[in-house]
């Protein structure tokens, strides 16, 4: 009998459709194979050495520091006095996406931070565009800290044997420098670091956090003997928008639980102690930020500050009448803004290990050497670079371009927690943002506000900068991503 439902033997089946442009735009990344592919990389594996402590201090590495020791004499001119308040907001804005931050951590814990989040919710493009904002906010904020180091490194100098950098070769170009050398010495130190592996740069950074927090107690404590009443009036000279713009310019300080997030594949236990840590430190940080930000404009009239990257110190020096405080002030925030190069620095090799790994950067960025358990050429190229951008470019600029990177990528994130509660609501989660989706969808409308504060400079370059990566996903990434290829479905049919 003949098999009416059976194709005549000269025929074949249809091939199925090939999926169009937009479906392979949008093609997913499964999290179950994210998480199972934590630590591979090409010729070796991250190891998994760093416990809560190490990730507390990890994020209060990155993030401790930078607004307070750097960005404070730049973001005082704008807000006036009210820049206590702009820390207050831009801490707020920070914890909304940081709740966002641990529950994808706790979910997903893997090197890519908020590109892989993104992977497993967005889709490919989307991934791809948080991805490369993520490189932009991780290697302008590595050089925006480098050149305030500079300035720090001058102050000890100058109070212990007396002599400075000549200007030339200390201050970015375009405030009297021609090539910063300070600069381009602290990003290869934290090289030096990084190259011998996640475990031995974490305790580097703990004893450099360590000297940070006791800098900024001893400031409280002397700046508070300078403070007068007076100095806070009026104080909002500049009004809500002044606020909202020093708000902006000082969110990129708060890039540390992101780089604490990137350390989910070296981890010992990511579900549980990434969302403890991402949660401790943002604490941590906005209260000291806080504080010494109004100790410091108590101490000093807000028109002084003129864009001092410097200003503690100063201001340490002008209550006392002594250089001796001002000069230990300066070697601890030598020591803190080292720690913050370094947490930071680490944060976009593992993002860029993560892409390399999914095949949207070139497989060296992947690669792992045996040893070290560490991604030594991924570590000194992108080193290499922040070094030379961070030598090259004015300090001001490289701050905006940072927070709106930042801000983009927190944005993303606060969609992707409720996107993936909706697609996967009985994943098991080692944390649960409280009244979801509402505090998520604050976070993203506090990141959208934030972001319209910023200059039409600052949008000019990331559009221009969101311009160069499409073009560089079309032309490289596009094809050569392991979903495009059929490596990763390969692997997840094993599974």
């Amino acid at each position: 009998m003949l098999d009416h439902g059976a194709p005549p033997h000269n025929q074949t089946s249809p091939a199925p459709a090939a999926p169009g442009l937009g479906a392979r735009l949008m093609r997913r990344k499964p999290v179950e194979l994210l998480v199972a592919e934590g630590g591979k990389g090409e010729g070796g594996s991250l190891r998994r050495s760093l416990g809560l402590w190490q990730l507390t201090m990890i994020s209060i590495g990155a993030t401790l520091g930078t607004g307070i020791f750097v960005v404070l004499g730049e973001a005082v001119p704008k807000a006036g006095p009210a820049v206590t308040l702009s820390f207050v907001i831009a801490g707020l804005t920070a914890l909304f996406s940081a709740l966002s931050y641990a529950e994808l951590a706790g979910t997903i814990p893997v090197s890519g931070s908020s590109y892989s989040y993104a992977y497993a919710t967005m889709g490919e493009l989307i991934a791809w565009v948080c991805g490369w904002c993520l490189l932009l906010e991780y290697g302008v904020s590595v050089a925006a800290v480098a050149v305030g180091w500079g300035q720090y490194l001058n102050e000890l100098l100058h109070g212990t044997i007396g002599v400075t950098v000549p200007a030339a070769l200390s201050a970015p170009p375009g405030q009297g420098g021609v090539f910063n050398l300070p600069a381009l010495i602290v990003v290869l130190l934290a090289m030096v670091f990084l190259l011998g592996g996640a475990k031995e740069s974490a305790r580097a950074n703990t004893v450099m956090v360590c000297v940070k927090i006791a800098a900024l107690v001893l400031f409280c404590a002397i700046g508070f003997m300078g403070f007068k009443a007076h100095n806070y009036t009026p104080f909002m000279p500049l009004g809500m928008t002044g606020v909202s713009m020093a708000g902006a310019t000082l969110f990129f300080s708060y890039i540390g639980f992101d780089a604490a997030s990137t350390a989910g594949e070296e981890a010992k236990n990511a579900q549980r102690d990434l969302p403890r840590a991402i949660m401790l430190s943002l604490v941590i940080v906005t209260g000291l930020y806080v504080l010494v930000a109004a100790v410091a404009v108590g101490a000093r009239p807000w028109r002084s500050f003129n864009d001092s990257e410097a200003a503690l110190a100063q201001i340490m020096k002008d209550v006392t009448g002594q250089s001796f405080w001002a000069t230990l002030l300066a070697f601890c925030a030598v020591i803190a803004i080292a720690s913050v190069v370094l947490t930071v620095l680490y944060g976009q090799t593992r993002i860029l290990f993560a892409m390399a790994r999914d095949g949207l950067m070139p497989k060296v960025f992947a690669r792992v050497h045996p040893k070290s358990g560490a991604p030594r050429a991924n570590t000194v190229i992108v080193s290499l670079f922040c070094g030379i951008l961070a030598a090259a470019i004015p300090l001001g600029q490289l701050a905006d371009a940072t927070s709106i990177g930042t801000l983009f990528a927190f944005a993303l994130v606060n969609v992707a927690v409720v996107v993936l509660r909706w697609t996967r609501p009985n994943m098991r989660r080692g944390f649960r943002v409280p009244l979801s989706p509402l505090l998520p969808a604050l976070g993203f409308v506090f990141c959208l506000w934030m972001m319209g504060s910023l200059s039409v400079v600052t949008w000019t370059v990331f559009g221009v900068w969101l311009a160069v990566g499409l073009v560089f996903y079309f032309v490289y990434g596009f094809r050569r991503s392991r979903l495009a290829t059929g490596e990763d479905l390969a692997v997840a049919a094993e599974k």
